[in-house]
C-alpha cells in the first residue's frame, strides 16, 4: 500500500514538473528577456524561501526537544551530546555523499561570481541544507544564514544554467536566490536586497534592483505565510530613542568595532589551528565536537543560532538565559549575570570556529548577532550597575549592539541597520543603527580591510570583488599556460654543448641546474651571445660566470597579480616557473594577456 502511495506521488511530481517546465519554455519564448528575469526571480525565490524554512523549522525542533530534555535533567547534558553526534553526521555525509568536500562561507558565493562566471555546483542546492541541518539543528555553535545565502544562490545560478541565461543575467539570478534567503530568514526584504547588493554584487545596474526586490519580497511572504513567528528573530516591544544616550551609543559603536575585529581574528586562529591538525576527518570531527561540547555545556547559551537567548536578553526578564546552567541559583546576582554575558560574547568566537574548523557546516552572520546582542547587554549593564546612568534602556542597547557587530565583521552598515529596523517593525531606533553600524564598520574597516568572509581569500589572491579586472585576472589558471617543452642546460655543461643545443632550439634562455636537476639560475641569451661568438672566449669561458643566479621567476606561491608585476617590472616576455628547486617550463605574458582577452570578451557576447 505505501509503495503505491509512493509511486503515485513520484508520477505526479514529475508529471507537475514536466507541466511547469513547458510552461516556463513557453514564457521564454514568447515573453521579453527582461519579463522572463522577473518570473524567474520568483521561482528562485521560492525555492529559497522553502530551502530556510526546512532548516529553520528543523533546527528550532531540535532545540525544543534539547531544552524539554534539560527542564527534566536540569542540566545541560543533552546541549553537549548532540553537537558531537551533528558534526560527525556532517562529516560522515560529507565523506559518503559529498565528494569528501564542501563549499562554506558566502565567500564561496564572490568566488563563482568573479572566477567562474557565476556558476556554482548543483550539489549545492541540496548540500548546505542537508549538512547544515545536522550541524546548526543538532547544536553547533554558528548560524544557518550563510548555508542558506549558497543555497539560493545555487538555485538561482543552477535555473539560469538550465534555460541559458547569460552571464550578467545568471548573477543577477543568483543574487536574487540570496536575497530571497536572508529575507525569507529574518522576513525582511530591504535586508535582503540590501545583503545582495553589499556582499555578493561587486556592482550592479539600477535595472537590477526590480529582480532583487521582486525575489526578496517573495521571499519574505513565503516564509511569512508558512513559517511560526517564534522560529524567525522578531522583537515585539515597542522600542523608543532618548537623544540623551547618544554617548553611550558612541561608546557601544566603538566598542563593537573592537569587537568584531576579535572575533574575526580569534575565529581564523581557531579554524587554521583545526585545519592544521593531522587527523583523519572523523578524528578531527570527534576532538573539536568534544571542546565544543565542554563550551556549551559550560555556556548553554552557545548552543545552535542562539536566537532564543537574545530575545531573553532583551525583555524583561534577561536572567532565564541561567535557566539549566551550572549558575542557575545565581540568577538574582546582576553581577553573576553580566559576568556571564561578557564570558559567553568572547568565547562565541571560539565555539564557532570549533564548529566550523572541526568539520561542521554553518556561517557566522548568526553568531555577529549572537556577539553584539550579548555586547549590548553587557554595556547597558555594565553602566547602570557602576550608578554611571541608571535609566539605560538595556533591550535597546541588546538590539542596536547586533547591528555593530554585524557591520563591522561583513562590513556592511546599510544591512546591518535595515536589517535590525525591520525585525523590530519599526524604525524608532534608526539613529542610533546608524550611529553604531558607521562606528564600527569605520574602525573594523580601519583595522582589517576586508570583511570576515573574503579576508583569507584576499589573501590567497583568490578573489577581489571590487575590481572586475583583478576578478577576471585572478580566474585564469597558471597551470594550464605552462610550456613544458623546454630546454635545460647543466652547470657543468661547457660553452661547446650550450652552443649545440642553442643551434636545436627555439629558446634564447635557458634555466640552469645541477647534477640533482634542482635550478640554479638562467642563462641568458643577451649575455651568452657576447662569448659564444667568441672562439678564443668559448674556450677560456665557464658557464657558471655566466649564469643568472637571482634571475625573476614565478613560483606557486605567486598570486596572478604578483606575476603580471613581475612581468611589468622585468620587461620580460617570458618567465620560468619554479617549484620546490624544479623548473616545470615557462609562462609566456602574451598568453595570459590573451586569455584575458577572450574571457573579457565572453562576458561581452553574453
Amino acid at each position: 500500500m505505501l509503495r503505491k502511495i509512493k509511486n503515485r506521488f513520484l508520477i505526479l511530481a514529475k508529471n507537475t514538473f514536466q507541466i511547469l517546465e513547458l510552461i516556463l519554455l513557453f514564457a521564454q519564448n514568447n515573453l521579453t528577456n527582461r519579463q522572463f528575469v522577473y518570473i524567474s526571480s520568483v521561482l528562485v525565490a521560492v525555492s529559497s524561501a522553502l530551502a530556510v524554512i526546512v532548516l529553520k523549522t528543523f533546527a528550532h525542533t531540535v532545540f525544543n526537544f534539547a531544552n524539554y530534555i534539560d527542564s527534566i535533567f536540569h542540566l545541560p547534558y543533552s546541549n553537549s551530546i548532540l553537537p558531537i553526534v551533528g558534526i560527525l553526521l556532517t562529516v560522515l555525509v560529507i565523506q559518503k555523499f559529498l565528494d569528501g568536500s564542501i563549499q562554506k562561507g558566502t565567500a564561496q558565493i564572490m568566488i563563482a561570481i568573479a572566477n567562474k562566471s557565476g556558476f556554482i555546483p548543483q550539489k549545492q542546492m541540496y548540500a548546505q541544507i542537508l549538512t547544515s541541518s545536522l550541524t546548526v539543528g543538532l547544536g553547533g555553535s554558528a548560524g544557518l544564514e550563510s548555508p542558506i545565502t549558497i543555497t539560493g544562490a545555487a538555485f538561482g545560478s543552477n535555473y539560469a544554467k538550465h534555460y541559458k541565461f547569460s552571464y550578467k543575467d545568471r548573477v543577477l539570478l543568483l543574487a536574487c536566490g540570496v536575497a530571497a534567503g536572508i529575507a525569507a530568514a529574518f522576513n525582511a526584504p530591504i535586508a535582503g536586497v540590501l545583503f545582495a547588493i553589499e556582499v555578493v554584487l561587486a556592482d550592479m545596474s539600477i535595472s537590477a534592483f526590480i529582480p532583487l526586490m521582486i525575489a526578496s519580497a517573495t521571499g519574505a511572504l513565503t516564509s511569512n505565510i508558512i513559517l511560526k513567528e517564534d522560529i524567525l528573530l522578531h522583537f515585539t516591544e515597542k522600542l523608543t530613542f532618548n537623544s540623551a544616550n547618544i554617548p553611550y551609543y558612541v561608546a557601544i559603536g566603538v566598542i563593537a568595532g573592537f569587537v568584531s575585529v576579535y572575533h574575526a581574528r580569534m575565529f581564523r586562529k581557531i579554524e587554521n589551528y583545526c585545519a592544521k591538525l593531522g587527523y583523519g576527518p572523523y578524528k578531527k570531527a570527534l576532538i573539536g565536537a568534544s571542546f565544543l561540547a565542554l563550551l556549551i555545556f559550560l555556556f548553554p547559551t552557545l548552543f545552535g543560532e542562539g536566537y532564543e537567548s537574545i530575545k531573553a536578553l532583551s525583555s524583561s526578564n534577561p536572567e532565564e538565559i541561567l535557566n539549566n546552567t551550572l549558575l542557575e541559583n545565581f540568577k538574582s546576582n546582576q553581577w553573576i549575570l553580566l559576568f556571564f554575558v561578557a564570558i559567553t560574547l568572547l568565547i562565541k568566537s571560539i565555539a564557532t570556529a570549533l564548529t566550523l574548523g572541526s568539520g561542521g557546516n554553518g556561517g557566522n552572520f548568526a553568531p555577529s548577532l549572537f556577539v553584539g546582542s550579548y555586547l549590548g547587554f553587557v554595556v547597558a549593564k555594565f553602566f547602570s550597575l557602576i550608578g554611571l546612568s541608571s535609566n539605560l534602556p538595556i533591550s535597546n542597547f541588546t538590539i542596536v549592539g547586533m547591528a555593530g557587530v554585524l557591520s563591522g565583521l561583513f562590513h556592511a552598515p546599510l544591512t546591518a541597520i535595515f536589517l535590525i529596523a525591520e525585525i523590530t517593525s519599526g524604525y524608532n531606533l534608526m539613529i542610533p543603527l546608524l550611529i553604531v553600524s558607521s562606528i564600527s564598520f569605520a574602525i573594523s574597516k580601519k583595522m582589517e580591510g576586508y570583511s570576515m568572509d573574503i579576508k583569507t581569500l584576499v589573501k590567497k589572491g583568490i578573489v577581489f570583488t571590487s575590481d572586475k579586472d583583478k576578478n577576471l585576472l585572478s580566474s585564469i589558471e597558471i597551470k594550464s599556460h605552462i610550456v613544458t617543452n623546454f630546454v635545460s642546460i647543466n652547470i657543468t655543461d661547457t660553452l661547446e654543448t650550450v652552443i649545440k643545443k642553442i643551434e636545436n632550439s627555439t629558446q634564447l634562455d635557458f634555466p640552469v641546474v645541477d647534477l640533482n636537476q634542482n635550478f640554479i639560475g638562467i642563462a641568458e641569451f643577451k649575455v651568452l651571445k657576447h662569448y659564444i661568438f667568441n672562439p678564443d672566449k668559448i674556450k677560456n669561458t665557464n658557464l657558471k660566470d655566466l649564469v643568472n643566479y637571482d634571475p625573476v621567476v614565478i613560483t606557486a606561491y605567486d598570486t596572478i597579480e604578483t606575476i603580471m608585476s613581475k612581468f611589468t617590472e622585468s620587461g620580460m616576455y617570458k618567465l620560468f616557473y619554479i617549484t620546490e628547486d624544479q623548473c616545470l617550463g615557462y609562462v609566456k605574458k602574451i598568453k595570459i594577456l590573451e586569455s584575458y582577452r577572450e574571457k573579457l570578451n565572453s562576458l561581452r557576447i553574453e
